[in-house]
Parts: C-alpha cells; sequence; structure tokens
C-alpha cells in the first residue's frame, strides 16, 4: 500500500511538473541532529525558515518528499517543528562516513515549490570499541628472535570522530609490548612485540589483555583476551636419567630377557621432544646379543650370552629428538658367570702301547684340565673310575699324569678302556669324560702250553704216505711274535731207521703225517716226542709226548695150511667108500690168517661141487663130510671147491679145490686120478684184466695232477724268496722248520692232499720304519686342522698307531719366549731367545724324544725345522684374527720331551702392523639438524674402527674444509677417539638444504692409512618465514547485480618453510558482521564469493582485512577495501593504501543497475 501511495504522489508530482509554471528555484535548508534521539525530539523549526506560519502547514500543503528510504523525519503542524520520526541511529545510516548528512525534500503544494533538507547527524559516543571475537589465539615459536612483530586484530567502533576508536592498550608483561599502527584511513592497528626470547620450557602458554579505547566522554573500551601459545622448538638436547647404568645379569638368561631400561626426557614437546634410542659404537659381533626398543629403551637379550666368550660389555646408547639433538649413555653390563661349561680333558700325550714289565709309576698319559667358568666354577678335579692299576698325579698347572700304580699282566688284560671324569666346583658340579684305550705290550714271559700232559692217537696199517695224522695244539697267552708257535719233533730212532723217515710234523699247525706205510704186523705202537717253541726273545718251549697205536687192517688172506696144495699142479684124493653113511668125515680144510682179531676169524664154506647135495663143510671147522648115504650112481670122482673167508672189511677169502674118489677098493680108485684135471675158470682172468687197466689209467691222471700243482707252489715260492730271505733270523732258522725231501716224497706218493708247508709260511708283513718325529713342534689338533702355525710337511703328522715311549715320572718344565711380526710369510723363521735346537742338544745328549703339544688356547701355531732347530710359521698370521682386541698377543706352545718326560713352555709374541686402515661402520653418515638450532650445538658421529693397536691405531680426524661446521675430537675412557661435529654458523634451510662433508679417519701407522665417510647433514625446516601474499592491495570492481555463488577473486599467498610449516589457512580479520554476511572465504584455496546480492544503495564500498596464517603460527595480514561503482564514473577509491607488508587492502565498488 505504501508502494501504490508513494507511486500516486509521484504521479501527482510529475503533472503539477507539467502542468505549472515553475516558481522558483529551491533553497536548502540544513540542520543538525545528534544520533540516538527520542521519537519526536526537535530537529529544527521548519515553519520559521520557511516563512510559513506553524498553522498554514497544513493548510498550504507542506510535507516530506523522499524517495528510496523510511521517513526518519516528520512535521509537527502544531509547532511548526521537524522532529524525529524515530530513533536515529548515525552508525546504521551512515556507517562510518563523515559528515553524516540525510537529504530529503519538503513540498509546499500550494506553490508548488520544493524545498531541500540536509540534516546532519551527528555522532555520539554510543559504541564502545569491540574485537571481533572475544579471545585471541595467537601462536609462537620460541625460537622468534626479539623484536618480532605479529599483527592483531583491531577493535572495531562504529563511532566516529573523537568517539571512535583511539587508543590500545595491553596488559603488563615482561615478554610483550604493544605498537599501535595507523593507516593512511586513520584506522589503527596494533601489533604484539616480542621484547624478550620466548621459552616455552619456562612458561608454555602467556595470557594477555588488549584494550581498545575510545575518545568519547565518558570513553568507551572493549578487550579481548590473547592467550600467547608457544610453539616448541627443537632447542633442549635429550637428557639421560643416568649418564651411565650399570646391570650385573647371569650368562644364562633366556632369549627375550629384558636387561634394563634407560630413559632420556627431552623438555621439548611433539615431536621434538619424542625421543628415540639407538646402539652407538657398538659391534657387529655384539649388536646381535642385544635388542634395544628404540622408543621405549628397553635393552633385552637376542642372543644367548657366554661369560668365557665376553664377561663385559661396554654399551653406548644415543637418544635423539625429532630435531636430531643427541645425548649418549653408557651402559656397563657385567655378565656373571654360571656353572654352564663342562671341564675339557685333552689328552697331550698318551703313551700307548706299555710294555707290561713296566715299574710302577711309569707315566701313561699327560692330560690337561680346562675349564671355561671362572673361580670355584672353573676349579676342576680328575679322577678315574673302575678298579684299574693307574693312579692320577697332579702336575704343574691344569695337567694331570697317569702313572702305573702296580705290575701289569698283558695276559690277564690286554688293554685298558680308561675314563678319566674332570669334574668342576659348581654347584651343582658338571663333568666331562674323556675314554682312551690304553694297549699293554707283550713281554715273552709265557711258554707254550699244550692242552693235554700226553696225547694217543691211532692209525691204521696201511696208511698212505703223507696221510695227517694227529695234529698237535699248543697255547701261548703273549701275543705277536710271542705267540708264533713252531713245532718239531725229538730226534728218535726207531728198529734203527730215524723217527723222520716215519713222521713229520708242521712247524705251524702242529699237523703230523705219516711218512711211510705202517705195518700192524711190523710194529704195533710208535712213541715220540713233540716240542712247541714261541718266536720270542729268548725263545720259550714245552714238550709233550705222542703214543701213536698202528690199528690192523685186513691186508692178509686167509692161508690154507691143509690140504697143502701139489707143487706138480696135481690135486690131492681124497678117498670116500661107498658104503659110507651121512656124516662120514672124508676130510677137513685147515686154514689160518695173519691178521687179528675179526680179520683173523675165519669161516668155511663149499663153494663149488660136481654133485650137489653130497658133501658139506663145517662152518667153522673146515670138516667136510657126506651130506648123505652115497649111491651106487654117484661118480667115482667127486671134486669139491672149499673157499676160506675172513671177517675183515672187506673180506678176504682164499679156495681149495678137493677131488673125492668114491670107491670101495684102491685100484679103483688110481685107475680113476690119471684122467682128473684141474678146470679152467676163464672168467676170473677177464676180471684181473680190467682191474690192471684202470689202475694204470688213474695212476697216470694223479701223476700230471701232482706235477701241475708242483709248479705253481714252486712258482710262489720263487717270488717270495726275496722278501723271505730279508727277515731278520730267517738264515738262522732250523732245518726242521720245512718239509723235508722225504716229506714231498710222501706227499707224492699218497693220494691225500694235505700239504705240510714251513714254518715261515704264514702271511708275510712288509715293516716300514715309522718316522722320527723329534723335531716336530705339533699337537694332534694340527694334524687335523689348519692353524697359522704348522709343519713344513704335513706327511710328518705322526700316525694314530705310532708307539711312543713310555716317561718317567720325573719331568721339568722351562719357559722359552719369542717375538715374531704378525705378517710374516709362510715358513719364515721365528727368532727366538732360545733356540728349539737346544732342546735338540738336549734331547740327543738325553736320548729324549721331542715333540711339542698346544696349550688349550690357542691352537699350536709352529713347526721346528729339524736342519736348523728354528720355529717357523705355517702360514700367515693375522693379529687381529688371533687376539682381537688385546694389546699383548701372545701363543703359547708346549714342547714335550718323552722319557723322561720334560714340558718346555713357549711363548710367542705377535707384533701388530699397519696392515688395516681405519673403517667406519657406514660409508655414508646421515644427519638432520634444525636450522633453529643455534651455534655450538655439537653432535656425536659414529666413530671409525682399526683393529690395529698402538701407534697404527686411529689417531685423528678430519673434516672437509666448509664455513658451517667444524670438528672436534674427543677420547673415551678407554683412550680410543671419537668425533663430534659442531655448528660455526646459523643454518638456513631456505639458503642451504644439504651439505655434504667428508669425514677422514687416519691411523699413525707409516705409511698412515685412512678411511672416510660422506657424511650428508638435512637441514630440517623451522617456520623461521611467514606466509607472504602475491600482492600488496588488492581491488575489484563488481556489479550490484551479480548472483549469490560469483568468485569476486583468489588471494595468493607463498610459504618459503616446508612441509607443515608452509601449509597455511585464510581468514578473515577484523570484518564488519554484514560484510561476513555478504562474502564468504576459503581458507585453503584463499577464494572470495558472494553470499547475497549486493545492494549498492546500502553499501557503495567494503573494505575487507584477510589473515594468511601458517600451521607453525605465523601470519600476514592484509587489509583492503571493494568499492562498488555504479558506472557513471571512474572509480573513486574511498579505502586506504597498502600499509607495510602484513595487509592487503581489497576494495569492492558496485556499479548500479538500473
Amino acid at each position: 500500500m505504501a508502494a501504490q501511495r508513494n507511486l500516486s504522489e509521484r504521479t501527482k508530482l510529475v503533472l503539477l511538473f507539467l502542468w505549472l509554471p515553475w516558481e522558483s528555484a529551491a533553497r536548502q535548508i540544513r540542520y543538525s541532529v545528534p544520533e540516538e534521539l527520542e521519537k519526536g525530539s526537535f530537529v529544527g523549526n521548519i515553519s520559521k525558515d520557511l516563512g510559513i506560519e506553524p498553522r498554514e502547514l497544513v493548510e498550504r500543503g507542506v510535507r516530506i518528499v523522499s524517495r528510496g528510504r523510511s521517513q526518519l523525519f516528520s512535521l509537527n503542524p502544531r509547532s511548526g517543528s521537524l522532529v524525529t520520526a524515530g530513533r536515529i541511529d548515525r552508525e546504521e545510516l551512515c556507517a562510518q562516513s563523515a559528515p553524516c548528512l540525510l537529504s530529503f525534500n519538503i513540498l509546499v503544494e500550494d506553490r508548488v515549490k520544493l524545498f531541500g533538507i540536509e540534516i546532519e547527524v551527528t555522532d555520539v559516543n554510543d559504541n564502545a570499541p569491540k574485537f571481533q571475537a572475544e579471545t585471541l589465539d595467537v601462536k609462537i615459536n620460541e625460537n622468534v628472535a626479539a623484536g618480532m612483530r605479529f599483527p592483531l586484530p583491531e577493535a572495531i567502533d562504529p563511532d566516529v570522530g573523537v568517539n571512535s576508536l583511539q587508543s590500545y592498550q595491553l596488559s603488563p608483561n615482561k615478554h610483550f609490548s604493544l605498537v599501535v599502527q595507523s593507516g593512511a584511513n586513520g584506522i589503527k592497528y596494533p601489533e604484539l612485540v616480542l621484547e624478550h626470547t620466548l621459552d616455552r620450557e619456562e612458561e608454555a602458554i602467556h595470557h594477555l589483555v588488549l584494550v581498545a579505547s575510545d575518545g568519547g566522554n565518558p570513553p568507551r573500551s572493549g578487550t579481548v583476551l590473547i592467550t600467547v601459545t608457544v610453539f616448541d622448538t627443537n632447542d633442549n638436547a635429550p637428557i639421560f636419567t643416568s649418564p651411565e647404568y650399570r646391570v650385573n645379569i647371569p650368562e644364562n638368561l633366556p632369549l627375550g630377557t629384558q636387561l634394563l631400561k634407560v630413559t632420556a626426557t627431552d623438555k621439548d614437546e611433539g615431536a621434538n621432544g619424542e625421543v628415540t634410542y639407538s646402539f652407538r659404537k657398538l659391534l657387529d659381533t655384539q649388536l646381535l646379543k642385544f635388542q634395544l626398543d628404540k622408543n621405549t629403551g628397553e635393552i633385552k637379550i637376542s642372543e644367548n650370552l657366554d661369560y668365557e666368550e665376553m664377561g663385559f660389555y661396554k654399551i653406548e646408547i644415543q637418544a635423539e629428538d625429532g630435531g636430531a639433538y643427541l645425548a649418549t649413555a653408557k651402559v656397563l653390563i657385567t655378565v656373571e658367570d654360571v656353572n654352564d661349561n663342562s671341564p675339557e680333558v685333552t689328552i697331550t700325550s698318551l703313551f700307548s702301547p706299555v710294555a707290561e714289565d713296566s715299574p710302577a709309576g711309569t707315566v701313561i698319559a699327560l692330560l690337561n684340565v680346562h675349564d671355561l667358568d671362572s673361580g670355584q666354577n672353573g676349579e676342576v678335579t680328575c679322577s678315574i673310575s673302575g678298579n684299574l692299576p693307574f693312579k692320577l698325579e697332579k702336575s704343574i698347572d691344569s695337567y694331570y699324569r697317569l702313572v702305573t700304580q702296580r705290575a701289569l699282566d698283558r695276559e690277564q688284560v690286554s688293554s685298558y678302556n680308561i675314563t678319566v671324569t674332570a669334574t668342576d666346583g659348581g654347584n651343582p658340579p658338571l663333568s666331562s669324560k674323556v675314554h682312551f684305550t690304553l694297549q699293554v705290550a707283550d713281554i715273552n714271559d709265557n711258554p707254550p702250553t699244550f692242552s693235554q700232559v700226553s696225547y694217543f692217537t691211532y692209525i691204521p696199517e696201511n696208511n698212505p704216505r703223507g696221510a695227517s695224522i694227529f695234529s698237535v695244539t699248543a697255547l701261548d697267552p703273549d701275543s705277536k711274535e710271542n705267540a708264533q708257535i713252531v713245532y718239531s719233533l725229538a730226534e728218535d730212532t726207531i728198529e734203527g731207521a730215524p723217527l723222520s723217515s716215519y713222521i713229520s710234523i708242521n712247524s705251524d699247525t702242529g699237523i703230523l703225517y705219516a711218512l711211510c706205510s705202517f705195518d700192524y704186523e711190523q710194529f704195533r705202537e710208535l712213541r715220540v716226542q713233540v716240542t712247541a717253541r714261541d718266536s720270542g726273545k729268548p725263545p720259550l718251549s714245552s714238550n709233550v709226548t705222542l703214543t701213536l697205536f698202528v690199528l690192523d687192517q685186513n691186508d692178509n688172506s686167509p692161508e690154507i695150511l691143509y690140504p697143502t696144495p701139489p707143487t706138480d699142479g696135481s690135486t690131492g684124493v681124497e678117498l670116500a667108500p661107498r658104503s659110507a653113511e651121512l656124516g662120514y668125515l672124508v676130510t677137513k680144510v685147515v686154514a689160518v690168517d695173519r691178521d687179528s682179531g675179526q680179520n683173523a676169524w675165519l669161516s668155511y664154506r663149499l663153494l663149488k661141487a660136481s654133485e650137489p647135495g653130497l658133501f658139506s663143510v663145517g662152518l667153522h671147522t673146515g670138516e667136510v663130510r657126506t651130506a648123505r648115504a652115497l649111491l651106487e650112481r654117484d661118480a667115482l670122482k667127486q671134486s669139491l671147491v672149499v673157499a676160506v673167508q675172513d671177517h675183515g672189511q672187506p673180506p678176504l677169502s682164499a679156495t681149495v679145490t678137493l677131488t673125492v674118489a668114491v670107491a670101495d677098493s684102491i685100484p679103483d680108485v688110481l685107475a680113476d686120478l690119471g684122467t682128473l684135471e684141474p678146470p679152467q675158470d676163464s672168467e676170473a682172468s677177464s676180471l684181473t684184466l680190467y682191474l690192471v687197466v684202470a689202475v694204470a689209467a688213474v695212476s697216470c691222471v694223479f701223476l700230471a695232477f701232482v706235477i701241475v700243482l708242483l709248479a705253481l707252489k714252486l712258482r710262489r715260492w720263487h717270488k717270495s724268496h726275496a722278501l723271505q730271505s730279508s727277515r731278520d733270523g730267517l738264515g738262522g732258522a732250523p732245518a726242521s722248520h720245512y718239509v723235508g725231501v722225504d716229506g714231498v716224497r710222501a706227499f707224492l706218493q699218497t693220494y691225500s692232499h694235505e700239504v705240510s708247508l714251513t714254518a715261515d709260511s704264514r702271511k708275510s708283513h712288509l715293516i716300514f720304519p715309522q718316522p722320527n718325529y723329534a723335531d716336530t713342534l705339533i699337537s694332534q689338533e694340527s694334524c687335523e686342522k689348519k692353524d697359522p702355525l704348522s709343519l713344513l710337511d704335513d706327511s710328518k703328522c705322526p700316525v694314530e698307531d705310532a708307539p711312543l715311549v713310555p716317561v718317567s715320572a720325573d719331568s721339568t718344565f722351562s719357559l722359552y719366549s719369542y717375538g715374531t711380526n704378525a705378517s710374516l710369510p709362510r715358513k719364515t723363521a721365528l727368532s727366538p731367545t732360545v733356540k728349539i735346537q737346544d732342546l735338540e742338544r738336549t734331547r740327543a745328549s738325553n736320548g729324549k724324544e721331542l715333540r711339542a703339544e698346544a696349550a688349550p688356547r690357542p691352537p699350536p701355531a709352529g713347526t721346528v725345522y729339524a736342519e736348523s732347530g728354528d720355529l717357523l710359521v705355517k702360514d700367515r698370521i693375522d693379529r687381529e684374527q688371533i687376539c682381537k682386541g688385546r694389546r699383548r698377543c701372545e701363543l703359547e706352545l708346549e714342547a714335550v720331551l718323552e722319557n723322561p718326560l720334560n714340558i718346555f713352555h713357549v711363548v710367542v709374541e705377535i707384533e701388530d702392523v699397519n696392515d688395516h686402515a681405519p673403517q667406519f661402520p657406514k660409508d655414508e653418515i646421515n644427519l638432520e639438524i634444525s636450522e633453529s638450532v643455534n651455534p655450538g650445538m655439537r653432535t656425536i658421529l659414529e666413530s671409525a674402527k682399526d683393529p690395529d693397536i698402538g701407534v697404527n691405531s686411529l689417531s685423528k680426524y678430519q673434516l672437509s674444509p666448509n664455513e658451517y661446521f667444524s670438528l672436534l675430537v674427543k677420547d673415551n675412557p678407554d683412550g680410543s677417539k671419537y668425533p663430534e661435529l659442531e655448528l660455526q654458523k646459523t643454518l638456513d634451510r631456505e639458503t642451504e638444504s644439504t651439505h655434504h662433508l667428508v669425514l677422514t679417519a687416519v691411523d699413525g701407522g707409516d705409511p698412515p692409512r685412512s678411511g672416510t665417510a660422506q657424511l650428508r647433514i638435512r637441514v630440517v625446516d623451522a617456520n623461521d618465514n611467514p606466509p607472504v601474499f602475491s600482492q600488496d592491495v588488492y581491488r575489484v570492481r563488481l556489479r550490484e547485480d551479480v548472483s549469490p555463488g560469483t568468485s569476486v577473486l583468489r588471494l595468493r599467498a607463498t610459504d618459503q618453510d616446508e612441509g607443515i610449516n608452509a601449509e597455511f589457512t585464510y581468514s578473515f580479520l577484523g570484518v564488519a558482521n554484514k560484510a561476513q554476511h555478504v562474502f564468504s572465504l576459503d581458507s585453503i584455496t584463499g577464494d572470495i564469493v558472494t553470499q547475497q546480492p549486493l545492494d549498492f544503495e546500502e553499501a557503495e564500498t567494503y573494505t575487507i582485512d584477510v589473515e594468511v596464517k601458517d600451521r607453525g603460527s605465523l601470519s600476514s595480514q592484509y587489509f583492503g577495501g571493494f568499492p562498488f561503482w555504479d558506472g557513471c564514473g571512474p572509480l573513486q577509491n574511498k579505502g586506504s593504501r597498502f600499509r607495510g607488508k602484513r595487509r592487503s587492502h581489497v576494495q569492492f565498488k558496485w556499479r548500479q543497475s538500473i
């Protein structure tokens, strides 16, 4: 409705302008009125100034004419005064424009006359200065130098003139002061000035109060609570709670056990206060044994500890904060010995075999005992188990001698399995055992012994010549040659012939052979004496009697005595009368047998008869009787064949032919005798021929076989003749050791294949002389493994079975010392204080055997050259490998002279040469140092290692020339040196971010050796550069009809820092609430965008302060204004120009849209 009314009024006004003439020009009337007056307050007497009475105002149509703005004033028709229509707020109408003029027209309608009214609204102190926020957070690095200024947001006072903001005041404090700067537009900007360097560790937060006061009466003020947070910089090095940590631990702790916890504190905070731990100056071998938690500082065991390997560890722990500040502390770890090592028993010398007739007290073995533990745990006692004829005697140092306690008897015990037990003194005690076998050497103290007092044997007669008769066996409890028995027969004669023509004996086996065929009928028994003799020196022997009984064989056929066969070939005739009755005795056959026993038992039988059944023969009597009565038809001549047979095996027989004449008278008998002839047996003659041919063939085959066999035997004998002739005592062997010609003849004449060989026909042994080890400085270990010092010729290592000469109980010990260079080549002669050849002379004069054994540690290291007696090195000697870091490097050897036992201690000192250059653990050392670190800061560098000692060890460090750093060399308590890097000049990462240096370690050798490490120092950024805008003032012109979301401009700022220190954000600073609603600022990109429609009539210009702040609390502030352009003329800059480099003037001017 108001709009319609205004429109109608404007229409009327236009019509008046068209139809009425213009009376007079408008006059300007000015009034002045303070703001904040109540409604109806008097402004001016308008009736008086118009020359119109108050009562005429209504009559003449006097009224206020204004456009586009609510009526702030009204006419009082009663008084004719111009009064306020409501509360007037100058700040709302004119903001901070001075003067604040409100213009409108008064129309006198009856005269159609306009009067211009201009009212100046004067300011009253109705607004107190006000900060945008009640609290303000300011972040400042503690390393910021004094004099640094930090812009603060200004307070806003809408009042103008003397009522506007006049001054700032800061609450008293010792670190900060306040400086107020005035801009070209008269705006005062407060800046916080750092008067004294901050220390976050003393006071991390400062609370300040900033008061802004105006000039009103009474004055008004506004306050803001400023909280200054001191940002930490790495200005404090870590500090250990103790410079030295000590801990004692047993060596048997399990893996993963925590030993101790080191703690270092850093007064800084955040990354600068985060401490990490690491090992420093720790050998690689030690580095594997301990594990350090880099965050907590806990030290744990990562490998098993061994007191015997190392009983004390000195470790340096390095604590490093996030800014490369370092601190070191020592950790001293003492490893306590526990009884975890069993004693070690080493057989230095073993004299095996030992003669069984050795007297009591003879040294059998020299033992060395060693226990790696210490104290009571390393005290070792030795004992032998079992009821043995030995005892242990303590010698010098850790040596024991094993000696005989009583006489030995090899025949009872030929070897002893000896167990030596070494027990330490720990709790519980540990023990170890060494087993070795002692062989007892035989002496010829036992003669051969037959198993029986006498022997009896039987042999059948007609035995083949060369046949084995009997075997005698004698036993000798001795061994080897002392137990080698030679058998022989005592010389004797039998029936005038030597015994050797009847019997021979194998000298090795004791088998007796028959050299002839015995005849029971000739003699029936044979008594011989067998001798068994061993091969010892002197030889021992024993005798035994052997009785040989000849057994009868059935070798004689029965011999017929009657009837006696006639010499003329005729047969005898027996008469039998025809009247003979049954059982009539016709005749009797009588026979005998020369054999005896069963072989001589005879039986008779009728083998053949011309008239069967007529006669019978008595089985045992041989009587021929009639089996029936004779008949007439029986022939006159009866022919009978009677067989006589013995009972031998096989049985032998004989036959006789009887002719019986059957007649009653003798003339009849005689008439018939002339016609009797002996019968022919053709079958018997053929069988005899076959037997003769068969025997001849077999004899020929056997003869050929024997000839071939003899040829082979003679060939073997010829090959071994040379070896047999070289043996000791072979030429003096008795002839009875060989088979004589009779033995060979007996062998050839028999079908038996048993051969009698000589006493020396056993397997031959080639005896090679053992090498002489008298000049050898060597141990059993040195023949098994390579050592720095050894034999010139590896072939001189003794054979295990080589006999050792037993030693007496007396032994002496001496010490010899040598010096040698650590880098001598192989076979270089040492320079002995006392020549080994002196020992050689002693050995030669006393008949002693010289050899060497090594002390338990280190291993044997040399050899004695037999020709000169010099001690030579075998291979290249490395002192660092043998003795590690020990100052004095010595090798201990022991020369043993045997029989009697003398032990000489030999000490070889290895001298150092400069064969190692210093070497750093790493080729490149990387350090990080903050650019905020002050000069004089020191950083400990890793030390170089030089295994050499003395003058050849590490002597100095050198640093490549540069303007920022210098090098200091410090000494450790143990005499070693370590370098420290000292900062000489402040670093600037923006100028040079990385420094490359060369650290050189030089030893003192001649010529000197050196090692280098590349030192790479990275300068860590500190927040020492604030962000900087790309330009000082930003000016922008906008049309008022731009839509919301339109991009106004993008602010650009850069920061020379890096990382988080170069990350910044944008924000409005000291912007009126109205401008905050109109514009928005992206804190990341810096884009300013419109949020609401713009109105040129409400505000023509916006001045906005923008602050850019990095993450490290440094900020830059820029101020400016946005003048709005109406498009009718050139841009008029009503804002202030740029002041310094901390604010930017940004102006917007609208262009009015018609």
